[in-house]
């Protein structure tokens, strides 16, 4: 049997806890809208939120990374660049050399021949010692300032796992500073594994090398810009809100609330009623 009661008021009780109900349902869905976030902070889900702390932690690590490497890919480019144009200017080298080494040229000639040797060398000298990215070069094994050669270790992944990459003597990419001074030591230097040959070899060699170096780190670059949008795609579905889902939870709560507020009204009207019985 229902008491009447003018000290308690069940219906009211059990319209004003609905209501705290959907409210509290209503402040979590605002939350959702306004953040984004299923998951905002540790208080929406404790376990949840810690992965997700975790995984950005990484997501940061490997961002991290890529700057690095763009760094080493600059000194990579800078480096291969230098050899590139050393190369060619090699091959303008060995034309000279091949006159050179010709007995039959003037002395003149063989002047005129030895001065162009001389420009050209320079420039092989000068094209080796400003291959500097960032104050940085890997064409000297002089680490210490202000050549700042030697060998590069670099971070690859958020894990703290290194690759090295070898830097080169640049003194060995030089030709001697004064040209061959006869035809028999020129065509020593060409053909008999002399200055020129040895030379030529090691650009070809550094070439390889740090051409093999830069196609490793554009694929590290690759991978690791991959596997920020892995991790930021899983990141989403763990924490991210359905927005659609929730402006509907939104929309539907709205209307529980001006219901709860309307039975709370009314309910608190039962104990007007009772005084109607003392009339």
């Amino acid at each position: 049997m229902t008491m009447n009661s003018i000290n308690t008021n069940a219906q009211a009780v059990i319209a004003l806890q609905s209501l705290n109900t959907t409210n509290a349902q209503m402040s979590v869905t605002q939350k959702r809208v306004s953040t984004g976030y299923r998951v905002s902070d540790a208080r929406d889900d404790g376990g949840a939120f810690a992965v997700a702390q975790a995984v950005r932690s990484d997501v940061a690590g490997v961002i991290a990374v890529g700057e690095q490497l763009g760094g080493v890919k600059g000194i990579l480019e800078t480096t291969f660049a230098s050899l590139s144009v050393v190369s060619d200017t090699m091959k303008q080298l060995r034309a000279v050399l091949t006159r050179l080494a010709d007995s039959a040229i003037s002395s003149d000639q063989r002047t005129t021949y030895g001065e162009q040797y001389v420009l050209l060398r320079n420039q092989v000298a000068s094209f080796v010692d400003d291959a500097y990215y960032n104050g940085r070069t890997l064409l000297s094994t002089n680490t210490a300032p202000p050549i700042n050669g030697g060998n590069i270790i670099s971070i690859r992944n958020e894990s703290g796992n290194t690759f090295t990459i070898t830097a080169v003597d640049g003194e060995t990419l030089k030709m001697p500073t004064a040209a061959p001074t006869s035809a028999a030591q020129a065509t020593t230097w060409i053909v008999s594994g002399g200055d020129f040959d040895d030379v030529d070899k090691e650009i070809s060699s550094a070439l390889n090398e740090f051409g093999s170096a830069m196609a490793f780190v554009d694929n590290q670059l690759r991978y690791n810009s991959q596997k920020v949008d892995a991790m930021e795609t899983g990141l989403g579905s763990l924490v991210d809100a359905d927005l659609a889902k929730e402006s509907s939870t939104l929309e539907a709560l709205k209307v529980r609330q001006q219901l709860g507020v309307q039975t709370l009204g009314l309910a608190n009207q039962g104990p007007q009623v009772l005084l109607g019985l003392f009339r």
